[in-house]
């Protein structure tokens, strides 16, 4: 599970970043807003812990800006800054939690796993909409342009993710870990073939390759 870890301060950083991947996350980290918001808009991640005190831009405004962007990756906002009309505007941003400084790693790792179950019972048995794609989770069924196509099992799996990081070109080797369990082995063509059976589903442009980097599914307005 990938976390992305924003923090100036480097004795937080390494700490919590060491800690984090003690307890089997992969941590990507960065120290300022720009190379944050590079990350948060590139990448993929299923949470982010980010502080507001930034040296070259606000983390409120950094948050709310992905929030403007689509970007629904779970934020827990740390920071020194404690009062209730602080933890207000963050939530208004768009933050799913809030620890203030100082604290102790066991309940940012409490709260860290509280927003990721949070976020997977969320996408599930839910209506999931990007444009005028609804993906239908209860009956594994999606409605694209007003037309209903079922899904089978995998197909739902890459569709989903696809959906859930539109905007962002998501690796074949990622969308493959939606597909195949760890001790299965991988056939080389097989996600090709989803790919192509979504796409008569959802519509050719509507899932576009990348050639060398993975499948991106467009945000409304964007290629």
């Amino acid at each position: 599970m990938r976390i992305l870890l924003v923090e100036d301060d480097r004795s937080i950083l390494h700490s919590v970043r060491d800690k984090l991947q003690a307890d089997g996350y992969q941590v990507d980290t960065a120290e300022n807003g720009n190379d944050a918001d590079t990350l948060g808009q590139t990448a993929q991640y299923e949470a982010i812990l980010l502080d507001l005190g930034l040296p070259d831009r606000g983390g409120l405004a950094l948050l709310a800006n992905w929030r403007r962007r689509g970007i629904q990756t779970p934020v827990v906002i740390i920071t020194a800054r404690g009062s209730w009309t602080e933890k207000v505007e963050g939530f208004n941003a768009g933050a799913d939690d809030y620890i203030a400084k100082p604290f102790q790693y066991e309940e940012l790792l409490a709260r860290l796993r509280a927003v990721l179950r949070r976020a997977n019972l969320a996408s599930q048995g839910r209506r999931l909409t990007r444009g005028k794609i609804d993906l239908l989770e209860d009956s594994r069924t999606v409605v694209a342009d007003g037309k209903s196509s079922e899904l089978t099992a995998h197909e739902f799996k890459v569709l989903r993710y696809l959906m859930l990081h539109a905007g962002i070109v998501v690796s074949k080797a990622k969308l493959e870990e939606q597909i195949y369990e760890d001790d299965q082995d991988h056939e080389s063509n097989v996600l090709e073939v989803y790919i192509s059976r979504l796409r008569k589903k959802v519509g050719e442009d509507r899932i576009i390759t990348r050639r060398g980097q993975g499948y991106l599914f467009p945000r409304e307005g964007s290629e």
